[in-house]
């Protein structure tokens, strides 16, 4: 048994009813259909509240993401920093006559770093986790 329908006739701008025929198509039901499902989801009381909800959520996660990418990015450019003060300052220029020995040394073992880089990348651990547990190391045995 079908329930009580009461017809109405609305105008559509040309845009908006080519979208409606499009999407209905595309979903194989009647326009109408989708305009019922349209209306009663806008005339929601809760609708809004759930959209809304829902949108709070996602900007919630990825404000998560986003904050652990900046943190990433601080460890990452703190320690790239580190590393070249500390090779400036503890590496002294070398006479011409080592140079080309020093420089097929430094392609094997950009080479090795390269690598062991890779391996990290793909099975861990993390500098990040790493240094985590340091930290937490650090923080144990000084309080003993």
């Amino acid at each position: 048994m079908t329930a009580n329908r009461i017809k109405h006739t609305f105008r559509l701008p040309p845009a908006l009813s080519s979208q409606l025929a499009d999407y209905a198509g595309r979903k194989r039901i009647s326009q109408a259909q989708v305009v019922e499902t349209a209306i009663a989801s806008f005339l929601s009381p809760d609708g809004s509240e759930r959209l809304e909800a829902a949108l709070v959520r996602r900007l919630d996660r990825l404000s998560r993401q986003a904050d652990r990418i900046a943190w990433n990015i601080d460890l990452s450019n703190e320690a790239l920093a580190l590393f070249v003060r500390f090779w400036l300052t503890n590496n002294a220029p070398l006479p011409d006559t080592a140079l080309a020995a020093a420089q097929a040394m430094g392609r094997e073992r950009y080479q090795g770093f390269v690598e062991a880089l890779s391996r990290r990348l793909e099975l861990g651990p993390r500098l990040g986790d790493e240094l985590t547990k340091d930290v937490a190391g650090a923080d144990s045995i000084s309080d003993a």
